[in-house]
């Protein structure tokens, strides 16, 4: 491991791209807690994101977004830390998630992106069901979404790695080995 145990891992990326379970499985290796941001909002308003979307608005549940990655960020231990996918969209957090931690970019083409999500469901996915209710298909909308939102990752990440045509532990193993590269 690096001379600097005390930094957090994060991780950002488009839905699909392996946030949680790369995280999950980078968290039990380094023996930290893992924290999603998602499921951070879930726990303190009490509602799923798919529920928070739909009830409150994409505009609220960036700000609860927002307050859960500042969460994160001061835990008293070194974690693991997985952003939802719209997290970086916030400048304010880029620059938090940048100076409280080592962020890594897992970065995959839109029609695997695709892949992914539409294989274990796209009715929890807010944007991606909205899309589809409107009469666009969801892989238009993980395309445009990864065109939005790919300069806020680069200025968010201080590396990426390619999950695309690599397994979980591939993905995990190579996090892990740039985490604990001298900074």
């Amino acid at each position: 491991m690096t001379s600097d145990d005390r930094r957090n891992l994060v991780l950002v990326g488009m839905m699909g791209s392996g946030k949680t379970e790369v995280g999950r499985r980078c968290a039990q290796q380094l023996d930290r807690p893992f924290l999603d941001t998602d499921a951070l909002v879930e726990v303190v308003s009490g509602r799923t994101v798919r529920e928070l979307f739909l009830t409150v608005g994409e505009g609220a549940f960036r700000g609860m977004e927002s307050a859960a990655v500042q969460d994160a960020l001061a835990s008293p231990v070194p974690v693991v830390i997985s952003c939802g996918g719209g997290a970086v969209l916030d400048a304010s957090n880029r620059k938090a998630l940048r100076r409280g931690g080592f962020v890594v970019w897992l970065r995959a083409s839109p029609s695997e992106l695709g892949r992914r999500v539409e294989a274990v469901g796209l009715t929890e996915r807010p944007l991606l069901s909205t899309a589809a209710a409107s009469g666009s298909h969801p892989l238009d909308a993980i395309k445009r979404l990864a065109e939005i939102r790919e300069d806020a990752y680069k200025a968010s990440a201080h590396t990426t790695v390619e999950t695309e045509g690599r397994t979980l532990d591939e993905v995990t193993d190579q996090v892990l080995a740039l985490f604990a590269e001298p900074t």
